[in-house]
């Protein structure tokens, strides 16, 4: 064999065994990835059901309802132009208000039903909304520029 063919053959197995772990990362990652959806994005494509997804959005002033087991609270997301029916069990961040941007972690378990939570992530302080939240609140034109001190 010569020198130009062990150089070819060592490259073309590299790249082969580069592709390989390409793939096999990309098989064991496709279980993991969640997918950001703003309000209007469901209303224009709805997801399958059981597809876990990240939803973001504001709180709907007025929206907010504990049910009678107590640890069961309802909700509605909204980025200006639709609005999602939200429903979460647990213990809700202590940041959690009317009117803040969250992003709530779930799935819709059918079609008709509420987006079910199963973690609700609620901003900081007052200067810090979620990247995504506050990128689909400024596409529908609902996006508000904090004064400057």
């Amino acid at each position: 064999m010569t020198r130009k063919q062990r150089r070819t053959m060592f490259l073309t197995t590299g790249f082969a065994c580069f592709a390989v772990a390409t793939v096999l990362v990309l098989f064991a990652l496709e279980d993991k990835v969640t997918f950001f959806y703003s309000p209007s994005d469901l209303v224009a494509e709805p997801v399958a059901p059981d597809l876990r997804i990240r939803l973001g959005g504001l709180v709907v002033d007025g929206s907010v309802m504990k049910l009678s087991d107590g640890i069961t609270t309802t909700f509605v997301l909204t980025d200006g132009a639709a609005e999602v029916p939200v429903s979460y069990t647990g213990v809700l961040p202590d940041l959690f208000r009317e009117g803040q941007g969250i992003i709530a972690n779930g799935s819709f378990p059918d079609a008709a039903g509420p987006f079910v939570a199963d973690e609700v992530l609620a901003k900081h302080d007052e200067n810090y909304m979620p990247t995504e939240v506050a990128d689909a609140l400024k596409e529908a034109g609902h996006w508000q520029e904090e004064p400057e001190p």
